[in-house]
């Protein structure tokens, strides 16, 4: 990163997937874009979500009929952007005859099928727990049961995909880098970053303050900006425990104090449990599970499951903090997760700050966005985004197993999950990461859990990875399969690279994961 000044019509302030997804709107419509994140990319809330593509079930109660029709809506939208990342998942949610009753719960799955409308997800029924598998590892008392549709999401990934295509279309992407402050001249921003290389100072005729829990920080102590919109930060952490059950469903739980949370299958050997909804009022930076979490999200499981999760079972955690829209409400669970766009302006230079959102609208809320940019470009292109596919996404939804196939066909010795991780990860540009490979030697060194040398090269040169956390827990979970002997040695290798000097070659080595 040099000193000199460079112009752009936009400065995108956050690295999460709310500001991945404006840097790629704005840039497919002619703007020049430069995005600015002080850490990796979705290195804070965004790679610390359930996973989910979902309307928001539980929004209904709330009233939220909006928010939950176009999350409903974007569902589908967002499984033909990007299959190989995004994908259906049935969910169960068994009554619980002490909570809500059978009929409201029906209305509730009636409005969630209708409410949005559904081309290639099935709609609810009603399961006799008794009698279905799916009832097997839940208590005998829980025998009235519905199942409903949602999606699963490899959330960073889809930040990762979106700053991608937004780089394809001219945008430039800065990972590590803090936006030191911004004060206006002469009707333009004119913003200092400081990054890996030094300081750098950047002319920009809009800013989009999108940093997640950070939000008002920046818009108060960075730009110098007064507003009356209060940020709420609510603290939501997930438990990963072995494998509690076979079958390939989620469960929904609900709960006395108006929470719910899932159990979901998770990287194969793995239940993914949570989350905790309750206000946090620390930096962000630091947030972590605390014990009574780890023992909240176990004792719920325990009242429906016959086998108990307890927190000597829990081999994994994350916490994010999701920077909610304070609309007053008295309880975390209850605060509103719509987003909320405020624009001001200081001396003729426009700022746009995001308070709120979440995973499955952030493209609707990248084209609300655009709406308040037009102010400042007139001439700014249409929207854009509802038909085109993600980075390795131009495959029909259910095309994973040709791809899949053609990739066993090139290296007949790479085993079917190990093909279907990458697929899964990179699409149709799973032959970027291979290259001509002809067999499982040819990808180089094994790091453990079938992380090799070439994947690990194409996420440094295509990817922005840095360090071995940001390859094993962002860009792939395979840190759950990884010894910690395996992480040091990655982080090692990877840091020879950067430094220019080349990597020992070694020969691939037989480590145990964890399981």
């Amino acid at each position: 990163m040099d000193s000199s000044t460079a112009s752009v019509d936009v400065l995108v302030v956050g690295g999460g997937i709310n500001g991945a997804g404006i840097a790629r709107d704005a840039a497919g419509r002619g703007l020049s874009v430069l995005l600015a994140e002080k850490g990796d990319l979705a290195s804070a809330t965004s790679s610390a979500s359930t996973k989910l593509v979902h309307g928001g079930l539980r929004y209904l109660e709330h009233y939220e009929f909006r928010l939950v029709r176009e999350a409903l809506k974007e569902r589908e939208v967002l499984m033909r952007a990007a299959p190989h990342i995004i994908w259906p998942l049935r969910f169960v949610l068994p009554h619980h005859r002490g909570l809500r009753p059978a009929w409201l719960l029906r209305l509730g799955l009636f409005l969630y099928d209708n409410l949005g409308g559904r081309d290639l997800l099935p709609g609810t029924r009603v399961i006799d727990l008794d009698r279905s598998p799916v009832g097997a590892p839940l208590k005998a008392e829980y025998r009235l049961g519905f199942e409903y549709s949602d999606c699963w999401v490899e959330d960073a990934r889809l930040v990762i995909l979106n700053a991608l295509d937004a780089r394809e279309r001219g945008a430039e992407i800065l990972t590590r880098t803090a936006l030191v402050d911004a004060a206006v001249e002469g009707g333009l921003w004119v913003a200092r970053l400081r990054g890996p290389d030094g300081e750098r100072t950047v002319r920009a005729r809009a800013i989009v303050n999108a940093a997640g829990p950070w939000v008002a920080d920046v818009l108060g102590a960075r730009l110098g900006v007064n507003s009356g919109s209060a940020v709420r930060l609510v603290k939501g952490s997930h438990i990963v425990v072995p494998r509690v059950y076979d079958h390939d469903r989620c469960y929904i739980f609900q709960n006395s104090d108006g929470r719910i949370v899932f159990a979901i299958p998770y990287e194969g050997a793995f239940t993914l449990i949570g989350t905790t909804d309750e206000d946090y009022r620390g930096e962000p930076g630091a947030v972590a599970i605390g014990d009574d979490e780890i023992a909240y999200l176990c004792r719920l499981t325990a009242e429906y499951f016959q086998a108990p999760v307890s927190p000597a079972d829990v081999v994994w955690t994350y916490s994010g903090v999701r920077p909610l829209y304070d609309d007053g409400a008295g309880k975390a669970q209850e605060a509103t997760r719509d987003y909320v766009l405020e624009w001001s302006e200081s001396r003729g230079a426009p700022a746009l700050s995001v308070f709120g959102g979440k995973i499955t609208t952030f493209r609707r809320l990248a084209e609300s966005a655009m709406d308040y940019l037009k102010r400042g470009f007139p001439g700014l292109g249409p929207s854009w985004t509802a038909t085109a596919p993600l980075p390795g996404g131009d495959f029909e939804p259910r095309g994973v197993d040709a791809l899949v196939a053609t990739l066993r066909a090139q290296i007949p010795d790479l085993d079917h999950a190990a093909a279907r991780r990458l697929v899964r990860a990179y699409g149709t540009r799973v032959g970027r990461v291979v290259g001509t490979a002809g067999c499982v030697a040819d990808l180089g060194d094994d790091f453990g859990a079938g992380l090799t040398e070439a994947e690990i090269r194409y996420l440094m040169d295509s990817e922005w990875a840095v360090r071995a956390e940001d390859v094993v827990w962002r860009r792939s979970k395979l840190g759950l399969r990884m010894t910690a002997d395996d992480i040091r040695r990655l982080d090692d290798w990877m840091a020879a690279r950067l430094a220019g000097d080349r990597p020992a070659r070694r020969e691939p080595e037989r480590v145990a994961g964890r399981q």
